[in-house]
């Protein structure tokens, strides 16, 4: 099932609540271009390979041609992502209760951008869906486990993963061609299929909430088969791309300079291991964080080098971050779920 856009928009006129969650929907991705897209170009601005500003460009188009280009070839992560949680019975509350969800995402992802922590916007989504879930239905019945079990494969598949093909990559790189000096060139090679492959990430699971949406506003709560329109994917991805080009130096000096120290030849080894993580996961339909994946194989290339390379104090700010996502913004999904529905 799909629509088209000149349906579409005669809905988004037609139905407030519809162009509400449409508004919340493209925030988030919107929010997400800005604090979750900057890792993917950290480790080019952390070496000087590029300026900030050139680099932020680059993840601007490359995002979009990520979400546009994966989502044609394999939209296995949307379809995860749509089928995690289950929205459906009364629609009218089902809808309020997944922009309470998208509201408290974007309120989890700014609050972290404010502080310079790299937190993933991924988790932040999985867990504001799935509180506002819970809310809705009372229970965890509005949990899908088959489907919700892939999330923690790639919370283990982006750390473990991440970190060793970092590290490997890093080994093979000096070992064949440290000193060759074409890194400078390499490595924005590598940010730019970083940036490729976040917008292929994330994009894919922003356009499954999207399309969420859609059937519910229309009364459609049974939906389990999709196909995501060509005027979505570009939407969404120029969504995206207009976060990154907003900025997220914050974000950028946090993993690309404070956590590791790197080289032109190690942030090239940093963004091929992480491009190759996200594309694995991709591929397989497994929902990954872009941020675990980039920071743990900056952390392995930092390691292959030697441990003490490694700012430890601020991959433990990061990893508690990260462990208060699921947890702290599954509660605010919940909790402004239970407050939309008592309101609307």
């Amino acid at each position: 099932m799909t629509i088209s856009l000149s349906e579409f928009l005669a809905q988004l006129a037609a139905t407030p609540v519809l162009a509400v969650t449409v508004a919340l929907t493209l925030g988030v991705v919107l929010v997400n271009g800005w604090t979750d897209a900057p890792n993917a170009i950290a480790t080019c601005v952390s070496t000087r390979a590029m300026s900030a500003r050139s680099a932020i460009l680059m993840a601007a188009v490359f995002n979009f041609l990520g979400v546009l280009v994966m989502t044609m070839v394999n939209a296995s992560v949307a379809a995860t992502i749509y089928n995690m949680v289950d929205f459906g019975g009364n629609t009218a509350d089902a809808l309020t209760a997944l922009c309470a969800a998208l509201v408290a995402i974007v309120a989890w992802a700014t609050a972290a951008w404010w502080f310079g922590i790299p937190t993933s916007e991924s988790h932040a989504l999985i867990a504001g869906l799935s509180g506002a879930a819970i809310a809705l239905h009372g229970g965890f019945a509005g949990i899908n486990g088959g489907e919700w079990i892939k999330v923690l494969y790639g919370l283990v598949l982006s750390t473990l993963l991440g970190f060793a093909f970092g590290w490997a990559a890093a080994r093979l790189v000096e070992f064949l061609c440290k000193n060759t000096g074409f890194f400078g060139g390499a490595q924005i090679a590598g940010g730019a299929a970083m940036a490729f492959m976040h917008g292929a990430q994330d994009g894919q699971k922003f356009m499954g909430v999207f399309m969420l949406g859609i059937f519910l506003a229309n009364g459609q709560d049974n939906v389990t088969n999709f196909q995501i329109p060509l005027w979505l994917m570009v939407l969404c991805s120029a969504v995206m791309a207009l976060g990154t080009s907003i900025g997220g130096y914050r974000i950028i000096k946090a993993v690309g300079m404070d956590m590791v120290k790197l080289e032109k030849y190690q942030g090239f080894a940093a963004d091929m291991a992480g491009a190759a993580c996200l594309l694995l996961s991709s591929l397989t339909g497994i929902p990954v964080s872009t941020t675990h994946t980039k920071t743990t194989a900056i952390m392995g290339v930092g390691a292959a080098r030697r441990l003490s390379s490694v700012n430890w104090g601020v991959v433990k700010e990061m990893g508690l971050t990260w462990a208060l996502t699921f947890p702290g913004c599954g509660a605010i999904g919940f909790l402004m779920a239970r407050l939309f529905m008592w309101l609307f």
